[in-house]
């Protein structure tokens, strides 16, 4: 299975947090405080980052949330855009290596 990824530049990473999840209508499965937000649904994996005011609402990078990932990956296109590839796992891993103190939480409703 293959999760379409985007990540974004936010400023404000609550307000962020509370209108994209009423617009994904699911609540994020990792929040790092005022910092970080994913979101995992059935066909995307959504991120949000906190950046300086100049660049919120900018595009970070695209890629894969794909199973089968030998490892975490990223290469540029002919656009200059950032293209990861990930397994669910993999992308833990990163984002606990930024905040180890990131864990995941259940968004059950």
């Amino acid at each position: 299975m293959r999760r379409f990824h985007v990540a974004l530049s936010v400023v404000d990473v609550d307000a962020s947090v509370r209108d994209y999840s009423a617009r994904l209508g699911c609540e994020p499965t990792l929040v790092v405080a005022d910092e970080y937000a994913l979101w995992r649904t059935e066909s995307l994996n959504f991120s949000i980052r906190k950046v300086a005011d100049a660049q919120a609402g900018m595009l970070r990078h695209l890629g894969w949330e794909d199973e089968s990932a030998d490892a975490f990956t990223s290469s540029i296109d002919v656009n200059g855009i950032v293209w990861e590839r990930f397994t669910e796992a993999q992308q833990l891993d990163e984002i606990r290596s930024l905040w180890p103190h990131a864990s995941a939480r259940s968004t059950a409703r």
